[in-house]
């Protein structure tokens, strides 16, 4: 495999962890009694865009490694799934 594909797939998973982390530890402006006007009170009081990077980067890089451990190492990969249809070509 390419190292093009691999950081290729390294930020498809990092992109999709970032929407799993973005919610974490938010508290929004209603819950810190800070509404600021013009904005909703769902708004995030504080957003810590250093600290959702480093734990996005942190994680995906863990799922990373193990689909490469699995896939690359082990060399298991989407061949590797029994087919219990028959093939039509």
């Amino acid at each position: 495999m390419s190292v093009f594909s691999t950081l290729a797939i390294y930020f498809i998973i990092w992109w999709l962890t970032l929407f799993a982390v973005l919610p974490l530890g938010v508290r929004t402006q209603a819950e810190e009694n800070d509404v600021v006007p013009g904005s909703v009170e769902s708004a995030p009081a504080r957003f810590r865009a250093l600290r959702v990077v480093l734990l996005t980067t942190a994680i995906a890089a863990a799922i990373h490694l193990g689909w490469y451990f699995v896939s690359v190492k082990l060399g298991y990969g989407i061949d590797s799934i029994p087919r219990f249809a028959p093939k039509f070509y």
